[in-house]
């Protein structure tokens, strides 16, 4: 496999991510893409598992910025959030190494007159550290930040007004540590007929949260509820979400940083909704050319 200990690792992903999409169908989530690029090279659940300075996984963020860039070039289509979908352009393309690396380096060099004050070595890093979309990316990095900084208390009633936010009912936070990890509990009614006692633990974290700590809370879960929730301002393992599904065991739901901001937003709990118009880099440059 290709050292990838330079700047600009994302470009690695460039021909893979297309292939993978093509696999695909032509289009899906962000997690499925993720996850088929690193099924088809088989790459190590250590490097899967590396996270950046913000806690957020730098494999899906890497995979990200290879998407974003793809996207600028006309290869993937951008009209439908939360959904990556190839262009006509990009269903017949095929990168190598020395064309993905011709495409990062004419958007860098764009970016770079777009935004002056910046070297493009400055854009480089930047786009290491940080998520493509800037502006989602504020608001995600604001809201885990607070997040974080909440008391361990704090964090889980933060939490107990979320799920019940989001239909759970009678929900409660334990108020002790020694209860086998458990940190809270509710009702999640499906229908009048169906209902399902519902644990949760929560986890104000930078890092990751591992396979044993699932399957921890798995043992906790038994015999108390049908049905577990990890919430965390981290990330989760590779391990540990295979942990999560694992076939005949209780099912436990993962709950990690992006996707918790996503439920607070859904909700608009504790956030504002603002409209914000971000250029569109690709439209402009067909006129400079």
């Amino acid at each position: 496999m290709v050292k990838r200990k330079s700047k600009s690792e994302f470009i690695n992903w460039f021909g893979p991510l297309l292939d993978a999409l093509r696999e695909l169908g032509f289009s899906g989530k962000p997690k499925e893409v993720s996850d088929k690029i690193a099924e088809n090279l088989n790459l190590k659940e250590e490097f899967l598992d590396q996270t950046l300075k913000s806690g957020t996984n730098k494999f899906h963020n890497q995979v990200a910025w290879a998407r974003q860039y793809l996207t600028w070039e006309g290869l993937l289509d951008s009209s439908v959030r939360g959904t990556w979908k190839l262009t006509e352009k990009g269903k017949n393309t095929y990168l190598n190494d020395e064309q993905s690396r011709e495409i990062f380096l004419k958007w860098v060099a764009i970016n770079q007159k777009a935004r002056i004050n910046k070297s493009k070595l400055e854009v480089i890093e930047e786009q290491e550290e940080n998520d493509p979309d800037s502006v989602e990316l504020k608001a995600e990095s604001s809201l885990l930040e607070i997040l974080q900084s909440l008391s361990p208390s704090g964090f889980e009633n933060v939490c107990k007004e979320l799920l019940r936010e989001h239909d759970f009912e009678n929900v409660e936070v334990v108020g002790r540590s020694h209860d086998g990890g458990i940190d809270g509990y509710g009702v999640l009614e499906v229908n009048p007929f169906v209902s399902f006692k519902v644990i949760f633990q929560c986890k104000r974290y930078k890092g990751s949260v591992s396979r044993s700590q699932v399957g921890d809370f798995r043992n906790a879960m038994i015999g108390r509820a049908e049905k577990g929730i990890i919430l965390t301002t981290g990330t989760f393992t590779r391990e540990a979400e295979k942990e999560a599904s694992r076939d005949g065991a209780p099912q436990i739901e993962l709950v990690d940083g992006q996707k918790l901001v996503k439920m607070f937003e859904k909700v608009q709990l504790g956030v504002k909704e603002r409209k914000v118009f971000d250029v569109d880099m690709a439209y402009f440059q067909k006129f400079k050319d």
